[in-house]
């Protein structure tokens, strides 16, 4: 008979205690050849939504800029701040002010969390606009990359919205009257402009029913319409093939082959003709690597500096807070949210069209534009000559917008008559 084997001792399980933990989260060593590099990725629960091997083209700096993984650990930034700012905000028109100094003088950390959280949220609109600008000028909506395109147009409003959710919650001077004035402009829709006003409001002004409605769709509502369309976004992208990148052609490979001597006695096939060296046609390079460790380390770099950027910005400017609210003393001019200044200067020509015609068709075009741009050409480029229409149509909105802010930021004074900054 065999000897039983002798169970462990519990010293022997506490001194292995922390190996035992270890392997039993991870149930592989750390990679050293292709297979493991491979079983990592399939096993590992983090790492199993990336594919175990990415183009290398997708790797350059130059060509995303990692804004797409700016714009989702900007998020995650987002939502642990702002956890942690909802043990101290209280939703009340008579609370949220206070609250706002508390975390300024009290709270432990307080101005520096506000101030993670209020530079996040600006970060983020600007590096989603960003990450558009470049999902359109290398053509990567195109098929079949079309619905994941809708999916981002749609993340880039939900974006807009989340900021303009939030902006009001210090229940300030500053957040009071750009919400105002920023759901004013909701009312130029025909038909439904009032309605959609009050719905958001809950009233005739901004008040507490505003301010409540705008603190469940901040932490809740649209936190998780957000990640669920992030979630479906990241999925999509291995579903496509990866992010896209320009056509490989097959390269020839040329193979040497020794000249054959004839022989009159025998019956060659078509094959035994062929006379020094042919092509090979179909064999490429592989312009593949791993992702561990190569899309890990891209990955890390990119949540390292975005970390830091906001880090450095929340040390260096707090965010602002201007005075309590009060309906008696609007400011002269009262302006919406910076993001939606070109919308504000637009109305101010045409309240119909800079607040409902130009925006919609707007956003109707980028829903629509990967199903009316079937083309194939162009596809990985920066600025493709195949897509010069495209890109000159998408680059005249983007400027114009640009401009309009800019005007309606530096150069709109009391009563939105034009004024010089430099005076």
């Amino acid at each position: 008979m065999s000897q039983a084997v002798k169970p462990p001792s519990l010293w022997t399980n506490m001194r292995e205690l922390p190996a035992n933990v270890w392997h039993s989260l991870f149930r592989n060593p750390l990679p050293t050849d292709d297979l493991q590099r491979s079983s990592t990725s399939f096993t590992n629960f983090f790492l199993h939504i990336h594919p175990v091997k990415v183009n290398k083209n997708t790797l350059r700096p130059i060509y995303t800029m990692g804004l797409g993984l700016m714009s989702f650990f900007l998020f995650l930034i987002l939502v642990v701040t702002g956890v942690l700012l909802m043990f101290y905000y209280v939703p009340s028109t008579t609370q949220a002010y206070d609250r706002m100094l508390d975390l300024r003088g009290t709270v432990a950390f307080g101005i520096f969390l506000r101030n993670m959280h209020r530079w996040s949220a600006h970060g983020m609109v600007g590096v989603v606009v960003l990450h558009m600008c470049r999902v359109f000028f290398t053509g990567s909506y195109k098929k079949p990359r079309e619905f994941n395109w809708v999916i981002g147009v749609l993340l880039f409003l939900l974006t807009l919205f989340s900021s303009f959710t939030g902006y009001l919650l210090p229940w300030d001077q500053l957040a009071f009257w750009a919400i105002t004035v920023g759901t004013s402009i909701a009312a130029y829709a025909p038909v439904v402009g009032k309605d959609i006003q009050f719905l958001m409001l809950g009233d005739a002004t901004v008040g507490q029913e505003a301010l409540l409605r705008f603190y469940v769709l901040h932490v809740a509502v649209l936190p998780v319409i957000v990640t669920l369309l992030v979630a479906i976004h990241f999925w999509r992208i291995r579903k496509d093939g990866g992010l896209s990148r320009p056509e490989e052609t097959a390269t020839p490979v040329a193979v040497s082959v020794k000249a054959v001597e004839l022989s009159k006695n025998k019956t060659y096939g078509l094959q035994g003709f062929v006379r020094g060296p042919f092509t090979k046609i179909g064999n490429t390079p592989d312009n593949s690597v791993f992702a561990w460790p190569n899309l890990l380390i891209a990955e890390l770099f990119v949540f390292i500096l975005t970390l830091a950027a906001i880090l450095t910005l929340s040390m260096m400017f707090n965010a602002p807070l201007e005075e309590p609210v009060n309906v008696m003393h609007p400011p002269n001019p009262a302006k919406a949210p910076w993001y939606f200044l070109g919308l504000q200067e637009m109305v101010s020509y045409s309240a119909f069209w800079g607040g409902v015609g130009i925006p919609t068709i707007f956003v109707l075009l980028l829903l629509g534009t990967p199903y009316l741009d079937r083309r194939t050409a162009g596809v990985g480029k920066w600025f493709a000559r195949e897509r010069l229409l495209a890109n000159t149509i998408f680059m005249t909105f983007l400027i114009v917008n640009v401009v309009f802010v800019i005007i309606g930021t530096f150069f709109r004074g009391p009563n939105w008559e034009f004024v010089s900054p430099w005076k």
